[in-house]
């Protein structure tokens, strides 16, 4: 029997264990994380106005594992050895006849002064503060803004930005305290968001001034202060800053001789293989994919490389060669808090929606339904 070991606990991973029981692999799998909870993080972005509690985005997995007959490691990778065949980890070494890569991205913190800002997507406990400070302020500037990798441009998480900052202001606006508080939005992309299209990107910059949001547009970042934003193009004051960096591969990544992309990531094909290395997979954030140039860092797109990398491993023990390619597709909701703009993008069609309250409701009925399977 072959052992699957695959390394993470997050979106990518866990769907790659379902997906693997679906095609009927009775093959013994192994966890490799260093926790043993989903972390649902599309919905931290809901933590400063309380509709979500940070104990509530915490999903053990326990149940999950034994119903999925899967053995979990609690450890952290380190390196891979002979070919990828053996795991390094600080708990030990674990042998592989076939490896799935789910440990996510990591996000560039070399900007100088970062430690001044909040990076939202590093975890739910970063929400939580988010939502402290806010609290605890009388009045002043937010400023709120991403980057992207400068050595691969589609590795950049940018949808969480929006919907932070759309959310903020409509909390403000429910709490009575708008009036007292100036938003600034920022980034070195002249029409950040570009992946979403153009019509997109036409739409947020119209909310934001609908909103009466400033925007910063189109200046390379310089440094981050306690109490201030500096750019090429100039500086602006801020009281509470949420900046998202571009991402990167994981650190342990330079200690394997995988082929990495300029970003740093783990070069796949379509069908999520690493080239030149067999029975060497990975999904999610931490790979670098062929595909569109809109090809979104989001779970959905984890949970479809999931599947193909799934279908192709079981398609590989039965002695078949692999045939399953994965569907680039970016579906996002941006939720203001009580509304939300649709977005979706495939290799055929694209479309965007006007903000309606409806969308806000299915991201919400979204969170259950995906949660259900770990709950």
């Amino acid at each position: 029997m072959a052992n699957i070991t695959v390394l993470g606990s997050g979106f990518g991973a866990l769907t790659t264990i379902r997906e693997l029981r679906r095609q009927g692999v009775e093959d013994e799998i192994t966890v490799i994380s260093p926790r043993d909870e989903l972390h649902y993080l599309p919905s931290s972005i809901w933590l400063p106005a309380g509709l979500r509690k940070g104990s509530a985005l915490r999903i053990p997995l326990g149940n999950f594992f034994v119903r999925h007959r899967v053995r979990h490691v609690k450890a952290s990778v380190t390196g891979l050895a002979g070919g990828g065949r053996t795991v390094l980890t600080d708990a030990g070494e674990f042998s592989n006849d076939q490896l799935v890569i789910a440990t996510g991205g990591r996000f560039i913190r070399k900007l100088p002064g970062i430690e001044h800002a909040l990076v939202p997507c590093e975890g739910i406990a970063v929400g939580e503060e988010i939502a402290r400070r806010l609290e605890g302020m009388a009045g002043g500037t937010v400023a709120v803004g991403f980057a992207a990798n400068p050595n691969e441009q589609s590795a950049v998480r940018g949808g969480p930005m929006f919907e932070f900052l759309f959310i903020i202001d409509t909390l403000l606006r429910r709490q009575g305290r708008r009036d007292r508080f100036k938003l600034v939005f920022f980034s070195p992309a002249a029409r950040p968001g570009q992946r979403l299209g153009d019509k997109a990107v036409d739409g947020l910059l119209a909310e934001m001034a609908r909103r009466g949001i400033e925007t910063r547009l189109g200046h390379k970042m310089v440094r981050l202060e306690a109490d201030k934003v500096v750019t090429e193009g100039g500086e602006f004051a801020a009281d509470l800053i949420l900046f998202m960096p571009g991402l990167t591969g994981p650190a342990w990544l330079s200690e394997t001789d995988l082929p990495l992309s300029p970003g740093g990531m783990i070069e796949a094909d379509e069908k999520c293989r690493v080239p030149g290395r067999p029975g060497v997979w990975v999904v999610g954030d931490s790979g670098s994919f062929k595909g569109p140039d809109w090809m979104p860092k989001q779970a959905h797109q984890a949970d479809l490389q999931a599947k193909a990398a799934a279908a192709n491993i079981a398609a590989v023990l039965k002695g078949r060669s692999p045939q399953t390619d994965f569907k680039p597709e970016l579906i996002c909701i941006v939720d203001t808090l009580d509304s939300g703009i649709l977005v979706y993008r495939s290799k055929t069609r694209g479309f965007v929606t006007p903000r309606l309250k409806v969308f806000h409701w299915l991201k919400r009925a979204f969170e259950r339904h995906y949660l259900k399977a770990y709950r």
